[in-house]
């Protein structure tokens, strides 16, 4: 069965009453009744069995139907034309002082280093330094942390997330980890260890495998960073910072554990390789062996400080 349109229903039920005698219009129609109540005649077709809706004429439901023209707001356009004119002219910009930066090459990185007498001499140096991408990338200088003029010092590789948001190193997960170690082993960045990384800024991506040209940017930095700071040991953490300050190709599984000597300044400084913490995470099981270079280094400690 199908369902008829309501307003077609209504004309049949007034051609009805023109043929209707005047005894059958005293008595009202089921029809009638319904007709007076939309809501009962679709009640009434649904209780007949309609089951479907149609129209007068069929639609070709694969034609897609012609959108509806928006009809233009002239009040909005009217508001438009009698708004009051603003000044939309640019805002004046207040000249703010210019900082020269020097440019990005290891020479001028050599330049800049020799040239700071201070570790805040340094520090302003290497803010002025145009670092390259490995710079713009990065959020913040991430100089040093810990005790200066500490005897121990730690080197790292690059700062990490959380050390790039802060400004200071060793400050993430890894740097949790890198205390719970050095605690152990007697020794705390509050009292008698200093600590900073190869790279100052933290690399795009977070990459911790910096390009060799990248690290052999920063290299006069971390240098100089080690003639000024005068610790009488040094902890090197993962390859990359000891690649570049002992000169080698060696890997870390080669280097760790091994006691070299740095030559700065006039000063040998003795230094051993250990694993990185952020290593470490990802290989746990080489802790023992990180616990065993940290005893050694404990060991050494009591020696450079009698």
């Amino acid at each position: 069965m199908h369902f008829y349109p309501i307003d077609r229903y209504y004309q049949g039920q007034k051609d009805n009453k023109l043929t209707m005698t005047a005894e059958q219009t005293k008595t009202p129609s089921l029809a009638s009744d319904v007709a007076q109540d939309p809501a009962s005649l679709l009640a009434w077709q649904m209780t007949m069995g309609a089951d479907e809706a149609i129209g007068d004429e069929p639609v070709d439901r694969f034609v897609a139907a012609p959108q509806p023209v928006a009809a233009p707001n002239v009040a909005a356009r009217n508001a438009a034309d009698t708004k009051v004119p603003t000044n939309n002219g640019p805002r004046p910009v207040v000249a703010q002082p210019v900082q020269s930066i020097a440019g990005a090459s290891s020479e001028k990185a050599t330049e800049l280093a020799a040239a700071a007498a201070t570790l805040d001499e340094l520090k302003a140096a290497m803010s002025r330094f145009d670092g390259g991408l490995l710079k713009r990338s990065a959020k913040n200088l991430v100089f040093a942390g810990g005790t200066v003029g500490a005897p121990v010092m730690v080197i790292g590789e690059a700062p990490g997330a959380e050390d790039d948001r802060q400004g200071k190193p060793f400050v993430g997960a890894s740097g949790q980890l890198l205390d719970k170690m050095l605690v152990a082993a007697g020794f705390s960045r509050d009292t008698n260890v200093y600590l900073t990384t190869l790279l100052p800024w933290r690399p795009l991506g977070g990459s911790r495998k910096p390009d060799p040209a990248v690290a052999g940017m920063c290299l006069p930095f971390v240098q100089r960073h080690i003639e000024l700071a005068k610790p009488k040991m040094i902890i090197l953490l993962g390859a990359v910072p000891a690649k570049a300050l002992l000169e080698t190709t060696d890997g870390i599984t080669r280097l760790r554990g091994k006691w070299k000597t740095i030559s700065l300044g006039g000063n040998d400084t003795p230094c051993l390789p250990i694993y990185n913490p952020d290593y470490l995470m990802r290989q746990p099981h080489l802790k023992g062996l990180a616990w065993r270079d940290l005893l050694a280094a404990k060991q050494k400690f009591i020696e450079v400080t009698a």
